[in-house]
């Protein structure tokens, strides 16, 4: 395994580590973008209770995404217009899809 040395900082101690490639060329973090509404786990569309067009507030209710038995409420993260809907009743979705874009 390829290793680098590397310095590490906690409270004002410094200590040395190795730090494998394998860290050093993962993908960094990006936050979420607000606009996309994306599926947190895989599962199956129960409800839709938005449509194109429609104006939403923020926290109001866009759909239902039902996984293990259990019917999870996703909200609209910020206020605004969906521009679009991805996404059918009865429609599997896996992790990660987009499902709903708000601007």
């Amino acid at each position: 395994m390829d290793k680098e040395k590397g310095k590490l900082v906690i409270d004002d101690t410094v200590y040395e580590t190795y730090i494998t490639k394998k860290v050093l060329n993962r993908r960094k973090y990006e936050p979420a973008d607000p606009h996309e509404v994306k599926a947190l786990i895989p599962g199956v569309i129960r409800e839709i209770h938005v449509k194109k067009g429609q104006t939403v507030k923020k926290h109001e209710e866009l759909f239902i995404l039902e996984a293990m038995k259990m019917r999870n409420r996703v909200y609209a993260p910020m206020a605004g217009k969906i521009k679009a809907v991805h996404m059918e009743s009865d429609q599997r979705v896996a992790k990660n899809e987009l499902l709903i874009e708000i601007e």
